[in-house]
């Protein structure tokens, strides 16, 4: 297995674990905060759409004119680095609308990520992030970022009271 395989097997693996808490989970919920609460499931799964865009688009191939379409930049903002948590954001309060998104930055990265050179994977990112300095590790950080909020979905969600999700 090539290293490219490797990091999409690895970028497929953490979101389809994501996707998996996503769908057993009411969307009437996505928004609701535990008790003391600083974040919801709404904003972690767009705060993931982002992310996958920035580490496996924006800093392999750069930006380009139709990522608008693909996801906004009113939507990155809402949801980007440094932004919280709102019950209901004012423009994206629908949880199927910022799932959309999650779901489209995803099949649109593995296009993209299916005709990428494995020769640039030790090539510097297109844009400078201090931790990630080749597209290969913007790629496995991609995977382990997804990890990272998966984990905080799966206890938002028990606090909610849902059982555990394997």
């Amino acid at each position: 297995m090539s290293r490219l395989q490797l990091a999409i097997r690895q970028i497929n693996f953490a979101c389809a674990y994501t996707i998996r808490l996503l769908d057993h989970t009411k969307v009437e919920d996505w928004f609701r905060f535990a008790a003391d609460g600083v974040t919801n499931i709404a904003w972690q799964d767009g705060h993931l759409a982002v992310a996958e865009y920035r580490m496996g688009m924006e800093r392999i191939r750069g930006v380009r004119p139709e990522d608008e379409k693909l996801i906004s930049e009113s939507f990155r903002k809402v949801f980007g680095k440094g932004s919280a948590a709102e019950p209901t954001p004012a423009k994206f309060n629908n949880a199927g609308k910022i799932r959309a998104v999650f779901d489209r930055v995803h099949q649109q990265l593995l296009r993209e990520l299916a005709d990428l050179d494995e020769r640039e994977l030790d090539s510097p990112v297109l844009k400078e992030q201090p931790l990630i300095k080749t597209k290969l590790w913007a790629l496995l950080w991609c995977a382990q970022h997804e990890g990272v909020h998966g984990g905080q979905i799966g206890l938002l969600r028990r606090v909610l009271g849902y059982p555990p999700v394997c």
